[in-house]
């Protein structure tokens, strides 16, 4: 388990969480940081910019979204299967705005053969409940990237 703020990530094989943290581009584009992972679990932050918040000024409801699909995207690849999602849901539960932080933990609730059921609680910075999302999990037979995106493997 990583327990940091920016924890080092070792490149673990059988652990495909490791190699999306390689290759994440999304994550970078939208200054998500992992702040804890373990397999079948993770959370991560994003701090809310003026180019994240829509026309009233709070949060864009689909970046809320983002952060906790890919909060979801690193608790469900917990092994050497790569991992997609079939399905997601998410209720917003109070407005975020310009400069506050959004934290997301991803946990597992289920999961049997290729199919899996992780719930992701986004909180502010405070702990009060921003929006739940419940993601559903498909492993499919795609092979693991190789090498980081831009490094000479495949984007």
């Amino acid at each position: 388990m990583l327990e940091t703020r920016n924890p080092e990530i070792t490149r673990d094989e059988t652990w495909l969480a490791t190699i999306m943290a390689e290759t994440d581009r999304a994550k970078e584009a939208f200054g998500i940081e992992i702040a804890e992972l373990e397999r079948g679990r993770a959370v991560l932050t994003m701090q809310i910019t003026e180019a994240m918040v829509n026309g009233f000024g709070i949060t864009h409801g689909g970046l809320v979204f983002t952060l906790a699909d890919t909060a979801f995207a690193y608790a469900c690849n917990e092994d050497a299967t790569v991992t997609v999602a079939s399905g997601a849901d998410i209720t917003f539960a109070k407005a975020t705005h310009a400069g506050q932080t959004l934290i997301a933990t991803a946990e597992r609730r289920w999961r049997s053969g290729r199919n899996g059921l992780y719930d992701v609680s986004i909180v502010d910075e405070t702990g009060e409940t921003v929006a739940e999302f419940r993601g559903r999990s498909f492993g499919t037979s795609r092979p693991a990237p190789s090498t980081p995106a831009g490094a000479g493997g495949p984007a």
